[in-house]
C-alpha cells in the first residue's frame, strides 16, 4: 500500500473518507517513532475541525448487553440524522497479546450502517481498559465529521474509570436478576457515572429491572452527595427506553453548556491528556534505557526481597534518569 504524506491523511480525514480514517488511526496507533511524529503533524492539522461532538463513554458488567445496546442506540440516533463512530475497546491476552476484535459480528446493523463507523482497539493491557491512543482517534473521528463518540470499555472494575475522563457522559449499563443488585459493579464506577441504565427490561424480567432501579437509585443517594444521576430502565433488544436515555445526555450537555462547566471539563480533559502522555513517555523512556532498564530489574528484586524500601528505590531509579538525561543534554 502506498505510504501517505500528512496532507493525504488531513484531506481524507476532512472529505469523510473511511478508508484514509482508518489508516489514520492505524497511524496514530502505531509505536514507531516515525509514525507518531506524522500523526502529531496530522492531528495538529485537524484540531480546530476536532470537538464538536457527543463523547459518551459506555461501560457495564458481565452479560449488560453492551454490544446489543450500542447496537441499538447508534441505529436510533443515525436514523435521526447524526453521524455515529463506535471505538469499542477490545480486551487484549496478557499472554499471547492477541485481540479479539469482534465487535463489527457484534454490532451488525449499525456495521453496515453508512453514517456509522465501528472500529475496534485492542487495550494492549493500558490500565482501564482504554486503548492507549483512545483520545487520539476520538479526535480523528470528530475531524471526519461524526457528531457522537461512543466509547465501549471492557468489563467493569475500579481502573476503568479513566475513561470518565476522555468523556463528556458516563453510562454504566447493569442487568437486573443477576442475584443482589449492588453486586458485580465497583463503588468507584458509581462515584463516577453520570447515569445508569438497567438494560433488558422486558418480557418477564421487566418487574427485577424495576426493583432493581430503585436498588440503585437508594444506593446512589447514600454515596453521592448533591444531585444524584439518573437511573433508567431500558431494552436494547425491544428497543425500549433509548429515546428517553439519550434525551437525558442531550438535556445533560446542555446543563453544562449553560452553567459553563461543559468547557471547564474539557480543558481540564486535555491538561490531565498531557500529564497522561508526560508520564507515559517517561515509563516508556525509562523501560527503553538499557542501563535504566537492568537497575530496575535489580531494584524490583530488592523491593520484592525485603531489602529495599519502593520509596528509596524509587529515588534511584529517577537520580539514575536524571543523571543521564543531562548527559545526553551536555552532548547535544
Amino acid at each position: 500500500m502506498k505510504p501517505l504524506d500528512a496532507q493525504a491523511y488531513v484531506d481524507g480525514v476532512r472529505g469523510g473518507d473511511r478508508a484514509i480514517l482508518a489508516r489514520a488511526i492505524t497511524l496514530i496507533e502505531s509505536e514507531q517513532p516515525a509514525h507518531a511524529e506524522l500523526a502529531q503533524e496530522v492531528l495538529g492539522a485537524l484540531l480546530p475541525e476536532t470537538g464538536g461532538a457527543y463523547r459518551v463513554g459506555i461501560s457495564g458488567v458481565p452479560g449488560a448487553g453492551k454490544s446489543t445496546f450500542i447496537d441499538a442506540l447508534g441505529t436510533m440516533l443515525t436514523s435521526r440524522g447524526h453521524r455515529v463512530a463506535v471505538l469499542a475497546v477490545d480486551p487484549t491476552s496478557s499472554i499471547s497479546g492477541g485481540s479479539i476484535l469482534g465487535d463489527k459480528t457484534r454490532m451488525s446493523t449499525l456495521a453496515n450502517d453508512p453514517k456509522a463507523f465501528i472500529r475496534p482497539s485492542p487495550t494492549s493491557g493500558t490500565l482501564g481498559g482504554v486503548a492507549r491512543k483512545t483520545r487520539e482517534t476520538i479526535l480523528l473521528c470528530e475531524a471526519a465529521d461524526f457528531d457522537v463518540v461512543l466509547v465501549e470499555t471492557v468489563g467493569v472494575g475500579q481502573s476503568e474509570t479513566i475513561v470518565a475522563g476522555m468523556v463528556d457522559f458516563f453510562l454504566v449499563l447493569l442487568i437486573a436478576g443477576a442475584g443482589d443488585e449492588l453486586q458485580g459493579i465497583k463503588r468507584g464506577i458509581l462515584e463516577v457515572a453520570d447515569m445508569l441504565a438497567i438494560n433488558k427490561a422486558d418480557g418477564d424480567n421487566l418487574p427485577r429491572a424495576t426493583r432493581a432501579q430503585a436498588s440503585y437509585q437508594g444506593a446512589l443517594r447514600l454515596m453521592r452527595a448533591g444531585s444524584v444521576p439518573p437511573v433508567v430502565t431500558c431494552s436494547a433488544l425491544e428497543k425500549t427506553g433509548l429515546r428517553e436515555l439519550w434525551a437525558l445526555v442531550v438535556e445533560s450537555r446542555g446543563d453544562l453548556e449553560a452553567s459553563g462547566e461543559f468547557q471547564q471539563k474539557r480543558q481540564a480533559q486535555q491538561v490531565q491528556w498531557m500529564w497522561d502522555m508526560v508520564e507515559d513517555g517517561l515509563r516508556r523512556a525509562l523501560h527503553g534505557d538499557p542501563d535504566l532498564s537492568a537497575l530496575i530489574r535489580k531494584l524490583e528484586g530488592a523491593v520484592g526481597d525485603g531489602h529495599a524500601t519502593p520509596s528509596a528505590a524509587a529515588l534511584r531509579v529517577l537520580r539514575r534518569f536524571a543523571e543521564r538525561a543531562g548527559d545526553v543534554l551536555t552532548r547535544g
